[in-house]
């Protein structure tokens, strides 16, 4: 099976950079290893999106699309639970 590659938007990075250090190495693992597995055990589909999906590390969320044709996990958003999806 191919690998998938990664990409981050813009916005998701920026929101990377206001989180607590002590989180960004587990949200970094997680995003990497997307890369083999673009649904792993625990993602959830997002409803009323057809290739949108969340993984959960601690109290944050990554949001993310998969592009199964292009190969690539799109991450759109990185946020705490309680403001992920406002």
């Amino acid at each position: 099976m191919d690998s998938f590659r990664i990409e981050v938007a813009r916005s998701a990075t920026k929101e990377l950079r206001a989180i607590a250090r002590q989180w960004v190495p587990r949200i970094m693992v997680a995003i990497e290893d997307l890369a083999d597995d673009p649904m792993p055990v625990g993602c959830k589909k997002l409803v009323g999106s057809e290739h949108t999906y969340r993984i959960r590390v601690g109290d944050y969320r990554i949001v993310y699309d998969i592009q199964n044709a292009n190969l690539v996990v799109f991450v759109i958003r990185i946020r705490h639970r309680r403001d992920v999806y406002k």
